[in-house]
């Protein structure tokens, strides 16, 4: 299992995001957070920005296809898009992500 980071620049953004992330199965949950304030170094300026951040649960199986698609459908030339691998997880809830991934049969 995965959580894949990513931001985005404005909230209906990240709410259509979310919700093509779930119906295409790329996600079992995303959790959207409050705006944060980012500052980084693009092109050799000093910028910032206000930026929505995305916690993606997914499947290491499925991580391919959901930066595909990211990185498809981001407006960002260069998103972030980090994912931290989860060593340890309530064994229900990992098979809730394996199968709301179609990584495994959903229970009846």
């Amino acid at each position: 299992m995965l959580i894949v980071h990513t931001t985005l620049s404005d909230r209906a953004a990240a709410e259509a995001m979310a919700q093509q992330l779930i119906e295409n199965r790329l996600a079992a949950c995303v959790h959207i957070g409050a705006p944060i304030q980012a500052h980084y170094r693009w092109q050799g300026k000093a910028e910032t920005a206000v930026e929505i951040p995305l916690a993606i649960k997914t499947s290491r199986a499925r991580y391919p296809a959901l930066e595909h698609y990211l990185k498809a459908h981001h407006s960002y030339e260069v998103p972030e898009i980090v994912a931290v691998a989860v060593v340890e997880a309530l064994p229900a809830y990992y098979t809730w992500v394996q199968c709301e991934c179609g990584d495994a049969p959903l229970s009846p």
